[in-house]
């Protein structure tokens, strides 16, 4: 009976069927980057990036309303802006380019708020913040299976830069200049995967499927491609059990994702093998 409940939802409605492969594909490309997010000491950036979509996502609204194309361009367009702007910023003043993100992206949040205030769509903006499973159509689910592909394609083509550039950005630079060029294309797919997300998963709750499974890996693996493997899988986890969570109890799909990939991540912490709080050495006292 169990065991039925758990798939049930998935074989009777097409919207759950698709709601759940656009999820898990969109899983096992954000949380990889989500990895190398974590290993650059970048994990805040995905956060700002994804209120900095929102603006480009609310004009594109405004003009054509559910568009998965004009969404997508309007984020994708407000995204790279945004990082744009913070690594001009950082080059030009030497702040901090996390530190720049975070000055951008209240800006980005409110202006993308008010342009859907000035658009008359204010009952729309929980769609946009929060998601929908409804929202994943064959249009979307067709572009987050392209988008995925091409992330997972580009990753694996950038991933020695990568590596190389998160381990040791000085050696990479003396023996290639693939380096700035490697930290671009990783930014440009860390902003595509959340643009393409934040239909089902919502703006605010994509960058929880994107960082919370990386985050849980931790506790499990030390080596790199057993981090990225694990985060996909915890990910994809967190998708099929909060579906049937939002399915079951009525609530929406992306922070019900969130809340069980935040669940995984809880449970990492306590129970997995690597700095664990259960694997901990005890402390060795005077008394």
């Amino acid at each position: 009976m169990l065991l039925a409940q758990l798939w049930q939802p998935f074989s009777e409605f097409a919207f759950m069927r698709r709601a759940l492969l656009g999820g898990i594909v969109l899983a096992c490309s954000a949380a990889p980057l989500g990895v190398f997010l974590i290993l650059r000491r970048m994990s805040l950036i995905g956060d700002a990036v994804a209120h900095g979509i929102l603006p480009g996502a609310a004009l594109g609204f405004w003009v054509a309303g559910l568009s998965l194309p004009a969404l997508s361009i309007g984020g994708l367009g407000a995204g790279l802006a945004m990082a744009g702007l913070a690594a001009w910023i950082t080059r030009r003043t030497g702040l901090r380019e996390d530190a720049s993100l975070a000055a951008i992206y209240p800006i980005s949040l409110a202006s993308g708020v008010l342009i859907l205030g000035l658009a008359g769509k204010r009952l729309d903006l929980l769609h946009l913040l929060f998601g929908s499973a409804l929202a994943v159509d064959s249009q979307t689910l067709t572009g987050m299976l392209w988008v995925s592909a091409l992330s997972l394609l580009l990753l694996a083509l950038i991933y020695r830069a990568l590596l190389l550039d998160t381990l040791d950005p000085l050696f990479l630079r003396s023996v290639s200049r693939f380096g700035p060029l490697a930290h671009g294309l990783f930014l440009t797919l860390v902003v595509l995967n959340l643009v393409i997300g934040f239909q089902a998963i919502g703006a605010l709750m994509v960058v929880g499927l994107m960082m919370l499974p990386a985050a849980a890996a931790r506790f499990w693996s030390r080596r790199l491609p057993r981090l990225l493997v694990i985060a996909a899988a915890l990910g994809s986890v967190a998708v099929w059990l909060g579906l049937l969570l939002s399915f079951y109890a009525s609530l929406p799909s992306g922070p019900a994702i969130v809340l069980v990939a935040g669940s995984l991540y809880l449970l990492s912490v306590v129970f997995g093998p690597v700095h664990g709080l259960l694997r901990q050495p005890p402390l060795i006292t005077s008394q």
